[in-house]
């Protein structure tokens, strides 16, 4: 199996200096490169330069300029230009598909948090024998970065990279060949059903309440926002209380996120250790969170009616502070490495239909926690009627599934 591996680096205030110079000489590098791909196509002829022919340029940049190009590694130089490549292969795909395509922009060094380092060794050398119980990463240019390694590093390292958060450093390693560590069967299968109110409701009519992370810090966010909104948005220099006021932004929403992360880690987990079967719906979050479409008023031209926009918002924002697809994805990592299956299931009408006599209509559902059937009287929360029919559903699913493992 392919894992990543993320632990904060401790680099010493020398180091931090010199990492941030390297993110912002990486930064220059991508600007360039998008600038000659940009004049070549508007002043010669619509001229296409491609990854390879920047690639070559490389050594002649770093002989040219060794103080900011030539202490960094070539390797992961050659990434940052493929970076670029690959947004340039992602901008033609779209244009070809019809949608909006988003041509590659400039990157502010503000904007610019990842060096990647594709192969071990070169460039970048991870120390898989601590010396006095430390663990170091070697940068070139920079040095041994003492690793803060909460857990053993397993499989083989591929590709490292380094990755800015406000103020804080991270190494993030990609390994192969990582051995699976199944756990015990339990012979129980569950169905989820995910949720604003409650975060799920399992089939077997357990109820996993929503933190409501970014909720809890509201207050506290707006009022570093406000604080922030006092500065000129555009100024020719970034004073030290502006950057303050931003770090301080940047810092609240880097900890609601880790909240998430850590909330979302930990109920996989419990999911993962109780049951040898997980189904949930298959959700299409960005179509969930989509905007209503505006109506326009007939009788005046340039007006609209009202389209619940306002609600809809604060729905969108309950949605995405659950993260159901953060979630879903680190459920269905966590099931890979156990040995469990996790099956998803078409969501349409989970929370519409009986369990107990199949009726479907969207009066059954009297509320948004309770259901009755308008055929057979059937009650129940209505949360835990959606997470029944997903498991039923999962059933017909799991008929062409060898389980349980052999």
């Amino acid at each position: 199996m392919i894992r990543a591996y993320r632990f904060l680096l401790r680099p010493t205030a020398r180091q931090a200096v010199a990492l941030g110079e390297m993110l912002r000489d990486h930064c220059s590098l991508y600007n360039g490169a998008l600038q000659e791909r940009r004049d070549a196509y508007q002043h010669t002829s619509k001229t296409t330069v491609r990854y390879g022919d920047q690639s070559a340029q490389l050594k002649g940049i770093r002989a040219f300029d060794p103080e900011r190009q030539g202490r960094w590694s070539f390797s992961s130089q050659q990434a940052t230009l493929r970076r670029l490549d690959k947004a340039f292969q992602g901008f033609f795909r779209r244009v070809k598909a019809g949608l909006t395509p988003g041509y590659p922009r400039f990157k502010g060094v503000g904007h610019f948090d990842t060096v990647v380092f594709p192969k071990d060794g070169d460039g970048c050398r991870w120390d898989s024998t601590p010396y006095d119980n430390v663990t170091r990463v070697r940068l070139q240019g920079i040095g041994h970065i003492r690793v803060h390694r909460h857990r053993p590093v397993q499989g083989r390292v591929k590709t490292i990279s380094v990755k800015r958060e406000g103020r804080r450093w991270y190494a993030v390693l990609s390994c192969d060949d990582v051995p699976a560590e199944e756990l015990p069967l339990t012979g129980a299968v569950v169905g989820i059903d995910m949720g604003v109110t409650h975060f799920l409701t399992t089939s077997g009519g357990e109820h996993i309440a929503n933190p409501r992370f970014l909720d809890a810090m509201a207050e506290e966010l707006a009022e570093a926002q406000r604080h922030l909104a006092t500065f000129p948005k555009r100024t020719l220099q970034r004073t030290k209380k502006h950057r303050a006021a931003a770090r301080k932004v940047a810092e609240l929403h880097a900890k609601i996120r880790r909240q998430r992360a850590d909330f979302h880690h930990k109920t996989a987990r419990a999911l993962i250790a109780d049951h040898d079967v997980i189904a949930h719906e298959q959700l299409n979050t960005a179509g969930t969170v989509k905007a209503p479409a505006p109506k326009n008023e007939p009788e005046q031209p340039g007006s609209f009616l009202p389209n619940g926009a306002a609600a809809k918002a604060g729905l969108n924002r309950s949605i995405l502070d659950a993260g159901w697809a953060q979630f879903l994805t680190i459920l269905a990592n966590k099931a890979e490495s156990a040995g469990r299956l996790v099956v998803a299931v078409n969501a349409r009408n989970t929370s519409r239909t009986c369990p107990s006599c199949g009726h479907v209509a969207k009066e059954n559902r009297v509320s948004q926690a309770k259901f009755e059937c308008a055929a057979c009287r059937f009650a129940a929360n209505a949360d835990h009627v959606g997470a029944t029919n997903v498991l039923n559903r999962a059933g017909l699913v799991l008929c062409d599934v060898a389980w349980p493992r052999p």
